[in-house]
């Protein structure tokens, strides 16, 4: 097998078979990362490889050949040069629990997501982001994850304006921030894990708390700094010299906020940390939405066609006929088309008429687009019950073991009338699923039911291991949040 490592150096001695690897900067031990397998190399640029098994290695070429080094070169042209040498992906196989994670040297990130172009763009874009934020400068405490993921999270979308422009930056930011406040509305606004700074409790898994408000709600706050120097440049340059003065340590909110306002003395003199309602302090603790929100009227060249095509399918009386001629949705990029379908979703469940006409126009059409439309059209046909595209989401299930696909759609099938359904597909599919997504969709099968037909049903489905090792109360997995609004990259 070939083994790959978070690493600066690697050396193979065939004689004795042995790999040795050397990284040669201080990095925390959550970046330490170690993968074997049937994995071949290609080069993408000329700091890059791919690694992939065989038969994905010529897609993931083809995806990010010349890509990768335009984004590392925006992004030194931002924050300063690339400090780790090689900037490397490896591709694993779908049922890998975690969509991507930032390893230095070394991004790991599913091979499900090479089905979307534009969410392998913005995943992989986030974890170069973290090149910088993150690996080079870490967050000190698992409670101010929003340090790497807030930063990162701003500096991805900087790299994107450079790139491709703030209409797609606008698009893709509108996209996220809805799930945010999706979010928001069904924890309550009141809900500790809205914090930036949240309180880790004994006893608490500190993966919990990676949610999208350590990502939006920390973007917002890190934007907000940026607007208060009123040039993206001028903020660059803070986090340049910001990088140059932490790098290879781990820091607090504190350590940030102290340079930003030692970096812009004119903003401390305004004492710009204590202004009314968007005090430093209140962003950090209050729970709650962000207290300012980006400008995105630079996308809405993107999203008014989707707020028009959502309002022509949701007012009364419906006319499908203009509705689905007034836009082709072949032509959209698949943010938006998520966009649109996550709006359909979150008014679920739709008239019995909204649901068969969206069907008759769009259904065929989306079957052949990649997993991410898909997955959102195959939980509106759950949550709308509706019958006669039942058959997709069987298909999809039995062949899609990543979890942010298998999850969202387990979900709302237990959620409503369909639970037999879901068992079923289950039974058929359990064996190829990562034991930690079966050990979940087990929890998800058994939520609401009797507590003696729980047990017989959790006897049924787990396979002896399971039984052996699970030695604690498993986590509630079924609540009213979908794991879909919460799944994020590292």
């Amino acid at each position: 097998m070939q083994v790959l490592m978070s690493a600066t150096q690697s050396t193979y001695e065939e004689e004795e078979g042995t790999y040795q690897f050397y990284m040669e900067y201080p990095i925390p031990a959550y970046l330490v990362a170690l993968v074997a397998g049937d994995l071949v190399p290609a080069d993408i640029g000329p700091r890059s490889k791919v690694w992939a098994e065989p038969c994905l290695l010529s897609t993931a070429i083809s995806k990010l050949s010349g890509r990768v080094e335009r984004w590392l070169s925006a992004a030194e042209s931002l924050y300063g040069p690339y400090i780790w040498g090689r900037y490397d992906i490896v591709f694993l196989p779908p049922s890998f629990p975690i969509v991507a994670m930032e390893n230095p040297c070394l991004t790991f990130i599913i091979s499900s997501i090479l089905e979307s172009d534009e969410f392998l763009i913005i995943d992989v874009i986030h974890e170069v982001a973290h090149s910088w934020f993150g690996n080079a400068v870490t967050n000190a405490t698992w409670e101010e994850m929003w340090l790497s993921e807030g930063l990162a999270t701003y500096a991805q979308r900087r790299i994107t304006t450079e790139t491709y422009g703030a209409a797609f930056t606008c698009l893709e930011t509108a996209f996220r921030l809805d799930a945010l406040h999706r979010q928001m509305k069904l924890l309550g606004e009141d809900n500790p894990v809205s914090k930036l700074q949240v309180k880790l409790e004994p006893g608490v898994n500190p993966s919990n708390l990676m949610n999208l408000f350590t990502y939006e709600k920390g973007y917002c706050f890190v934007y907000y700094l940026s607007q208060l120097c009123g040039d993206p440049a001028r903020f660059d340059a803070f986090l340049r010299a910001y990088i140059e003065k932490y790098k290879f340590t781990s820091v607090v909110a504190q350590d940030l906020l102290d340079s930003f306002l030692a970096f812009f003395p004119e903003l401390k003199e305004q004492s710009i940390e204590s202004r009314t309602g968007l005090e430093f302090e209140r962003w950090l603790n209050a729970t709650g939405p962000p207290l300012i929100e980006p400008d995105l009227s630079q996308g809405s060249s993107l999203t008014c066609p989707v707020e028009t095509l959502f309002s022509l399918w949701t007012t009364e009386p419906l006319d499908a006929v203009a509705a689905a001629g007034s836009v082709d949705i072949a032509e959209w990029r698949t943010f938006q088309t998520v966009l649109f379908l996550d709006r359909l979703l979150d008014g679920s469940p739709l008239p019995e008429e909204v649901i068969s006409k969206l069907s008759e126009c769009y259904s065929a059409q989306l079957d052949g687009m990649n997993a991410e439309i898909r997955i959102r059209w195959l939980q509106i046909i759950v949550r709308n019950d509706y019958h006669p595209d039942l058959h997709k989401v069987r298909r999809f299930l039995e062949n899609q073991m990543s979890r942010m696909y298998t999850i969202p759609l387990y979900e709302d099938l237990c959620t409503g009338t369909l639970k037999s359904f879901a068992l079923d597909i289950f039974y058929q599919t359990q064996n190829q699923l990562h034991p930690n997504l079966r050990k979940t969709i087990q929890q998800i099968l058994t939520q609401g039911l009797n507590p003696l037909l729980a047990m017989d049903a959790a006897a049924v489905m787990a396979d002896p291991l399971a039984a052996v090792v699970e030695d604690k109360p498993p986590e509630a997995a079924h609540s009213a949040i979908s794991l879909r609004d919460v799944n994020v990259s590292a």
